[in-house]
C-alpha cells in the first residue's frame, strides 16, 4: 500500500465487497482491485488536495454546493474510515471489516443515510466519496490499479480504449459491438 494502513485497507476491501459482491457475472470489488485503485488515488496529488481551494471560508453550503471542508480527499477517507470503525464498534460491537456481511450492509446503509453518528466528518459526504472512488475503481482503465482483468468492462460489454474502435462507431450505432476489451497498457 502507498498511503493506506492495514486497518484502512481492510475497511476498504470490506466496503468494496459489500458494494460489488462476487457473483456469476464478476469477482468481488476487492478482487477487482478497488483497494489498490483507491490507495493510488489517495497517494496522488488529487488525494492531497493539490487542486482544491481550501482557504475558506467554509460555511455550511446548500446540497448543490457539495461538502465544504478543509479536508483533502485523503483526509476525508482516512478520517471517515476511523469514524466508521469507531461507530461500528460502539453500535455493532466490532470494527466494520469484522462484521457479518448483513451487518456490513446495514452499517453502510446507515452511513449513507447519515444516521450513523460521526464526530469529525459528515458520514454522507464520506460515503459519497467512497462510492465514487469504488465506481471509478471498477470501471476505470486497469492501468490505474482497479478493474483487474477488465472485469468491469467485461460486465458492461465495453471494448475499452476508444481509439481501438473509433472507426466502427458509425457502423455499429444502435447495434452490439462484441470485442475483447483492451486497456491503455495493451498499447504500451
Amino acid at each position: 500500500m502507498l498511503v493506506l494502513t492495514d486497518t484502512e485497507a481492510a475497511f476498504l476491501a470490506a466496503t468494496a465487497d459489500c458494494m460489488i459482491p462476487a457473483d456469476e457475472l464478476s469477482p468481488s470489488g476487492s478482487d477487482c482491485g478497488v483497494v489498490t485503485y483507491i490507495d493510488g488515488q489517495l497517494a496522488s496529488a488529487w488525494g492531497g488536495g493539490a487542486r482544491l481551494y481550501r482557504d475558506g471560508p467554509h460555511p455550511t453550503g446548500t446540497p448543490q454546493q457539495g461538502t465544504q471542508t478543509l479536508m483533502t480527499p485523503r483526509e476525508i477517507i482516512t478520517t471517515g474510515i476511523a469514524e466508521a470503525n469507531n461507530w461500528c464498534l460502539a453500535t455493532h460491537g466490532a470494527a466494520f471489516d469484522a462484521l457479518a456481511a448483513e451487518q456490513r450492509n446495514t452499517a453502510l446503509q446507515q452511513i449513507e443515510a447519515g444516521s450513523a453518528r460521526f464526530e469529525a466528518i459528515n458520514p454522507q459526504a464520506f460515503f459519497n466519496l467512497l462510492l465514487d472512488l469504488t465506481m471509478e475503481a471498477m470501471f476505470a482503465d486497469p492501468i490505474y490499479g482497479g478493474n483487474r482483468d477488465l472485469a468491469g468492462w467485461k460486465l458492461l460489454g465495453f471494448p475499452g480504449l476508444p481509439a481501438t474502435y473509433a472507426d466502427k462507431i458509425v457502423d455499429y450505432r444502435g447495434k452490439r459491438y462484441d470485442a475483447a476489451p483492451r486497456s491503455i497498457a495493451d498499447f504500451l
